[in-house]
């Protein structure tokens, strides 16, 4: 049997081709698996019987299998995922006023190695493919009942290292047969590789980049994110500028603060001249903790006194509320711990 969800809209037209179907069927069937979140073939009843039937005895509709949901005080939910082939992920739904945002995973586990980030500690299993992706949308949305308003490919493992499966998972939640989310509330976040940044660039949908930065020096930045000692900051800024400079489009720089470590008097005027002169927003994000990590977030105090000092020197500083740290769903949280007595 062969997973139909695993064809792209292009793929289908060429399946159709190749099986004699009528030209009109990819559209439908595309729709039925994405739009729809058809769960099998009998649910396709603009389809006839007889090609049900035919659907039926050659392809298989995935779908992600739900170990787990669980939600914070906050409204935030977390669902965790197991793969096909047994691999475990991660997804949450948070909310924001008028926003309904998924956070997605593009791999399973991650091979970065950031020292902030709990996924970090379960190693690298396997880039995930598009359609898992996307299916992380559809299964959070049947679970709980919302349609999301925007997603944020910032869950476990490094999108620009999956950047092709990314695209494709762009294509469809922004595709008028898929989810129909606008490019614009797509944001994709990375740790830092130049070269899916300026490919990034050239891709023809205005999704929105946002590049977590985490320190102001490159000494700090490789010992929290050993990937910097490939890219160094010199050579990763020089990335972001020609990404601005092709799509006329800010940046977001996510800065963790990490009490002791990125957060001092120098790191504030440090950070204002790192990233001078470049369109962008700074949103400072507090450390999550989990179990086993060596460090501790800031004082609230400590928080707004670096946002204060910050923003007469920057455009634009936010300071993102963490929302569901209490069942270990925010920013560098997301492990699979499927122990139900590690803080839940």
């Amino acid at each position: 049997m062969i997973n139909i969800k695993a064809f792209t809209l292009e793929e289908l037209t060429r399946l159709a081709e190749e099986m004699g179907w009528e030209g009109y069927r990819p559209q439908q069937i595309f729709q039925w698996l994405w739009q729809k979140d058809a769960e099998s073939f009998d649910q396709m009843t603009n389809l006839s019987k007889q090609f049900r039937s035919q659907l039926a005895e050659r392809f298989y509709i995935s779908r992600l299998q739900s170990v787990r949901t669980i939600s914070s005080p906050d409204q935030t939910t977390k669902c965790t995922f197991r793969l096909e082939d047994g691999n475990l992920i991660e997804s949450v739904l948070l909310f924001d006023q008028n926003r309904r945002t998924v956070c997605v995973s593009t791999q399973a586990g991650c091979s970065l190695g950031c020292r902030f980030c709990a996924t970090a500690r379960s190693g690298f299993k396997r880039n995930l493919k598009w359609f898992e992706i996307v299916n992380q949308i559809q299964v959070l949305a049947r679970l709980t009942g919302v349609q999301p308003t925007n997603i944020v490919f910032m869950g476990m493992g490094e999108p620009l290292l999956n950047l092709d499966e990314v695209l494709r998972a762009v294509q469809v939640i922004n595709s008028d047969y898929g989810l129909r989310i606008g490019a614009r509330r797509i944001t994709i976040s990375t740790a830092g590789i130049p070269e899916g940044i300026l490919r990034l660039a050239g891709f023809p949908r205005q999704v929105r980049l946002a590049v977590s930065l985490n320190a102001t020096s490159d000494s700090t930045r490789s010992q929290l994110m050993p990937i910097n000692r490939r890219y160094p900051l010199k050579t990763l800024l020089a990335a972001v500028r020609e990404y601005i400079k092709k799509t006329g489009r800010r940046v977001t720089f996510e800065y963790v603060l990490i009490n002791g470590v990125n957060n001092l008097t120098e790191d504030i005027d440090r950070l204002a001249r790192l990233v001078k002169n470049i369109p962008c927003k700074v949103n400072l994000i507090p450390f999550n903790p989990f179990p086993g990590s060596d460090f501790q977030p800031p004082s609230a105090e400590n928080l707004r006194q670096f946002a204060r000092t910050l923003y007469p020197l920057l455009p634009a500083v936010t300071i993102r509320k963490s929302k569901g740290s209490s069942i270990l769903a925010g920013c560098g949280q997301l492990a699979t711990r499927l122990d139900m007595n590690d803080r839940y």
